[in-house]
């Protein structure tokens, strides 16, 4: 489903990583809520490409939708 998103033991505590490097899914969402671009962001990390950029965005958006469905019905607390 994610051929350039991995989690390996000892990468960043086993945190969900674009292959091949140490940048976390999280990292590049935070990077793209601060306002920075995808171009941005190529331009500051040379080892990355669009394509792994892309992936990490759609990873956290599936990864956010499943964390939604698991929580659903759950009661909130006030």
């Amino acid at each position: 489903m994610f051929e350039r998103i991995e989690c390996k033991e000892g990468v960043l505590g086993g945190k969900p990583v674009i292959k091949g490097s140490r940048m976390s899914v999280e990292i590049i969402m935070e990077l793209l809520a601060s306002g920075m671009s995808i171009d941005e962001i190529l331009d500051d990390y040379k080892h990355l490409q669009r394509e792994g950029i892309l992936e990490a965005i759609r990873y956290a958006g599936h990864a956010t939708s499943r964390a939604a469905h698991l929580h659903k019905g759950t009661p909130s607390k006030a």
